[in-house]
């Protein structure tokens, strides 16, 4: 049996789940995630829990088992909780600023690049953070990885001397230049 499809999923104060076969609707205070789901896959709520089980021991079943009840938690905690990635900018002259609703970074170039944020999406840098940080928050997991994967592209890091935009916590292997000095 699945570990991970066998764990029920807790519904929090103020989170409402609507199952209408294989469509699932999780509505929270930060908003509403729709989602649906293999029909396969039995989806029932058990008091305040969400509960998935399988039909049978089939090897596709197996695996869909854990990614629905996965898939479930992701839309229940980000009604609930929500998403944050944290970026952080390296590089002299690199910033970050928020204007309006938009993400604008000079990271190099000669223009300033504007990532406008998708729905129930938003983008904030930290005043103490003197531009160097952004935090990318939304409901919707695969989104907010998304949207900070996007962000990361626009200046990946470098290995020589460590410019660009990475994840907090990101380790980057380092290489010696063209004379071998560290």
């Amino acid at each position: 049996m699945s570990r991970i499809g066998k764990k029920p999923i807790p519904l929090p104060a103020g989170v409402t789940v609507k199952i209408d076969g294989h469509a699932v609707t999780v509505k929270g205070q930060k908003g509403e995630l729709n989602g649906s789901f293999d029909p396969d896959m039995n989806i029932r709520q058990e008091g305040n829990e969400l509960v998935v089980t399988r039909p049978t021991d089939d090897r596709r079943h197996r695996a869909l088992h854990g990614l629905t009840r996965a898939l479930l938690n992701n839309m229940v905690e980000g009604v609930s909780k929500g998403f944050e990635i944290i970026l952080e900018i390296q590089g002299v002259g690199y910033k970050a600023e928020v204007k309006g609703k938009n993400l604008v970074l000079n990271v190099g170039y000669s223009h300033e690049i504007v990532v406008e944020p998708r729905a129930d999406m938003s983008f904030e840098v930290p005043s103490d953070s003197r531009g160097q940080v952004i935090i990318v928050r939304g409901i919707n997991k695969q989104e907010v990885g998304e949207m900070a994967a996007f962000i990361r592209k626009q200046r990946p890091p470098e290995p020589y001397q460590g410019k660009g935009i990475r994840y907090r916590g990101e380790h980057i292997i380092r290489k010696a230049g063209k004379t071998g000095k560290a």
